[in-house]
């Protein structure tokens, strides 16, 4: 019998190979959810046919009413119209909306009893709290989709987590590993999109190069695993094969291992708990040769340290970093601000006062807005 998902983000990376896995698995999409893609859209509407779409504004609406003519699928725009159509209670939804936007849909998914296949670090990193609460009233299932997150889920599942020691989530490095601040100064944006293993879109891949997003996992990390951020370990790894692993009292270690692929963590946070072949690469050692490890650079790399001090302070300083973030990547992209900025800003967010317990979205929403505006009024802007 076929089962409904709604797809938050179809139209990013996590979204096009989500659907990619849709034929392989008993999901009919019930709604797709994009921004400003509206082409794209439009050529997924005429394949998956989705009782709703939805854009980001009224423009989007026209232009992709023109381009599904005889299409039955019903378009929308806006952000209550998104909260609203994660809210029908359909079996699975994937949110892979990026930033904080994708954090009120989330909740109105949970709220309504939905799975959740969560590719969004922001919702955790915002809204753990409230989040993680809201999964266990509603007794949702929360799968991760990260490939780090994907790793530790199946490292640790079915086993009693009184015996887990320490959690070792691995990173690539991104871009700019083993350079020096030095060598950071002049960093231009198509050097810091240029990933060496993963194909992502643009912000993530900026929060890779600055390693904000490793940070990002850290607070994620913690809401998922109920893990104390001292108890989570980074490691430098290049060649992005073990995708992250676990440390259990005894001494021994778990790992999950795979080719740079996400794939095969979305297929999973689908198909959960069965395992499904979805066409992929298989991985040959012999053929990958030497995997090599390193400790990460928390000096050069700021963005890394700001998150994890955040993850420590608790309460809204993940917010807070979070929101310094988003407006500082926004910033480099458009070419306002250097590379190495972008962490100097982050931690200097951290000097801000803000409530140490979560209440509301409405106070999640006010410290983004706090660190946005941070950002904004300590940029030295570029002439």
């Amino acid at each position: 019998m076929k089962k409904y998902l709604t797809l938050l983000g179809s139209t990013g990376s996590i979204g096009t190979q989500t659907l990619d896995i849709i034929e392989h698995t008993d999901y009919k999409v019930y709604a797709l959810c994009a921004g400003r893609n509206v082409d794209l859209l439009a050529e997924q509407i005429k394949v998956h046919n989705p009782e709703v779409a939805i854009v980001a504004d009224e423009d989007g609406v026209e232009r992709l009413e023109s381009l599904t003519k005889g299409c039955s699928t019903k378009i929308l725009c806006g952000r209550e119209a998104i909260i609203e159509t994660a809210s029908k209670g359909v079996e699975l939804v994937l949110s892979a909306i990026v930033g904080i936007a994708g954090l009120e849909p989330t909740l109105a998914a949970i709220e309504a009893g939905s799975d959740i296949a969560l590719a969004n670090k922001e919702t955790l990193v915002t809204g753990g709290e409230l989040v993680m609460e809201r999964v266990a009233k509603n007794n949702t299932k929360l799968l991760p989709v990260d490939s780090e997150h994907s790793a530790i889920f199946q490292c640790i599942d079915g086993k009693d987590k009184n015996g887990l020691k320490k959690i070792i989530l691995t990173a690539s490095g991104g871009p700019f590993f083993n350079r020096t601040k030095e060598q950071l100064k002049n960093v231009s944006v198509e050097n810091a999109l240029a990933h060496p293993n993963w194909s992502m879109g643009r912000k993530i891949s900026i929060d890779s190069a600055t390693m904000m997003n490793k940070g990002l996992e850290v607070i994620e990390a913690m809401h998922l695993f109920g893990m104390p951020a001292d108890k989570i370990d980074i490691v430098i790894h290049p060649q992005s094969i073990i995708h992250s692993l676990v440390e259990w009292k005894d001494g021994s270690h778990i790992a999950q291992m795979g080719l740079p692929d996400m794939k095969i963590p979305i297929q999973y946070a689908l198909t959960y708990p069965e395992r499904v072949y979805c066409g992929e690469e298989e991985l040959s050692l012999p053929k990958v040769g030497n995997l090599t490890f390193f400790d990460p650079d928390y000096e050069t790399f700021k963005c890394l340290s700001a998150a994890i001090k955040a993850a420590k302070m608790g309460g809204l300083y993940p917010a807070l970093v979070n929101g310094a973030n988003e407006q500082a990547v926004d910033m480099f992209l458009n070419g306002k601000i250097g590379f190495l900025d972008i962490g100097e800003l982050v931690y200097g967010a951290l000097s801000l006062d803000v409530p140490k317990k979560i209440t509301s979205v409405e106070q999640i929403r006010e410290v983004d807005t706090l660190g946005r505006k941070y950002v904004t009024e300590n940029a030295n802007i570029k002439n």
